[in-house]
């Protein structure tokens, strides 16, 4: 059962991520061909509830579409189950947060 809930739980952040991965490239294409520096993008997040909203839901979907998927992964190259392999899960879904949620807050927050 946990397998069916996971395989869900990794489709819906996949169905979560496709648009902002989308408007990521769209900001990204606009910043790069109109010409902005890394200091004026920074200028134009800062202090942008919207811009901490977009990326933090991204960082939430990411971090648990990869841990499920590195899951898999782990499970099916190394055999490695039961608890090591929720541990592993619960550590990678985590380090992924903190290490984007740190991102976020850098770009976003003054």
């Amino acid at each position: 059962m946990l397998t069916v809930r996971l395989y869900m739980l990794q489709r819906i952040t996949a169905l979560l991520m496709a648009p902002l991965v989308l408007g990521h490239l769209a900001v990204m294409i606009y910043a790069v061909q109109g010409g902005l520096s890394a200091a004026e993008i920074l200028g134009r997040t800062q202090g942008s509830v919207a811009w901490f909203l977009f990326y933090g839901a991204f960082v939430v979907a990411v971090s648990v579409h990869a841990a499920i998927g590195l899951r898999v992964v782990v499970h099916e190259l190394l055999g490695l189950k039961g608890v090591l392999l929720d541990l592993f899960t619960w550590a990678t879904a985590a380090g992924l947060f903190l290490l984007g949620t740190r991102a976020v807050m850098a770009v976003t927050l003054s």
